[in-house]
């Protein structure tokens, strides 16, 4: 099920547990086991990004504690919200019930 809701700032998010992160040299390749997309994350510090959402209190932690400039964060909340158009990515409080496809 993908989400119309956008991330912002002030929310948690994490990586959708049907989700697999596979480390590559220009960033990771995300298979998404229920919907069985594969997505490139082409840089480094989004896949830093992507998986430290769960431990930081919201997204705007989560982008400093990634060491993404604050001038880039509108460019990370559109890729965020990419990926959680395509499932990647889920509120934190979702329950993985509603998840239908969790492996």
């Amino acid at each position: 099920m993908a989400h119309t809701q956008r991330p912002a700032l002030d929310e948690r998010w994490r990586l959708s547990p049907s989700v697999a992160l596979r480390p590559e040299s220009f960033g990771a390749l995300a298979y998404h086991f229920g919907n069985r997309r594969l997505t490139f994350l082409k840089n480094p510090r989004l896949v830093a990004l992507v998986q430290g959402l769960a431990e930081q209190p919201n997204i705007g932690a989560a982008l400093a504690a990634a060491e993404v400039p604050q001038e880039q964060w509108p460019v990370y909340l559109q890729a965020l919200a990419g990926l959680a158009d395509g499932d990647m990515i889920q509120p934190l409080d979702r329950d993985p019930a509603d998840e239908g496809d969790a492996v």
